[in-house]
Formats: structure tokens, sequence, C-alpha cells
């Protein structure tokens, strides 16, 4: 099964809940307690945001974090490579050069286009979008009525 860590998994939600404050410096605990994560673990995660630049963070009674950019000019790209490093499917497709097989490779070229996918799909979604709730979608059965 392929899926994000469960850290870049509560990455996304913390960085939610620091884009639904954009304008405000938020405490890892306060924090922690919006994203109803354990505050050890958020920590955890706001040091590697803060790290890759996606959050800035300030030291103090009135310390914090606040995003670094704009919701809508941060992607769920840019949270999962700061949490997990360069998006591939495959080593070859994060990082060239590191197998031995990759002068021969038949399956490289298509792994690289299915990375390349993931990626796209993954910075097309910003943190602006993860705030919108998805639509409903009506679950219902079509049916056909015959009239005799």
């Amino acid at each position: 099964m392929l899926r994000v860590s469960k850290l870049t998994d509560y990455a996304t939600v913390v960085m939610t809940c620091l884009a639904e404050s954009a304008d405000e410096v938020l405490s890892a605990q306060l924090l922690a307690e919006r994203a109803r994560l354990e505050a050890p673990t958020v920590s955890k995660v706001l040091k590697q945001l803060a790290g890759a630049g996606l959050v800035d963070s300030w030291r103090g009674a009135n310390g914090g974090y606040r995003l670094a950019r704009e919701p809508r000019a941060i992607s769920v790209a840019d949270i999962v490579t700061a949490m997990e490093g360069p998006i591939g499917m495959t080593e070859c497709c994060a990082h060239s050069g590191l197998c031995d097989h990759e002068s021969h490779c038949g399956v490289r070229v298509n792994w690289q286009r299915i990375s390349d996918a993931i990626r796209t799909a993954l910075e097309g979604v910003t943190l602006a979008d993860m705030l919108v709730s998805a639509p409903k979608r009506s679950v219902g059965i079509a049916l056909r009525v015959a009239i005799a």
C-alpha cells in the first residue's frame, strides 16, 4: 500500500490549523490542542516544517509558529517534501545514480512517469484547498423503471 507516513499526515493537519489562523502566532501546545495530537508529536512536526521554511517560529513567552507564506502559496507537495524528502515512487525516481540497474532498467521510465503524475497532483493542491471541505457526494443507485 502506498501512503504517506503518520508524521506527514499530522504535518498536513498542523499546517491546516495554522492556515485557519494565518495571521496569528500559535504555540505548539495550542496547535496540539486544535489538531487533537500529542504535544511532543506536534513539536517534532513543527521543527521539520520550520527547517523546510514552511513555518516561521518565535521563541519566548509570546512565541509560537505561523505560516511562512500564504496558504495558497504552500502545496501539499511542499509539506510532503518537507517531511519525507523528494517525491518519488522508487529510489531512482527521487535520486538518480543510486541503483546499479539504472542504466539498463526497463521500468524506470514508467516509474518516473508515475512519480511525476503524483508530484503534479500534490503540487496542484494547496493548503488553502485543504481548508475547504470536500463536496458531499450523494450515494445513490440509478434505478431503471420499466413501464409496461
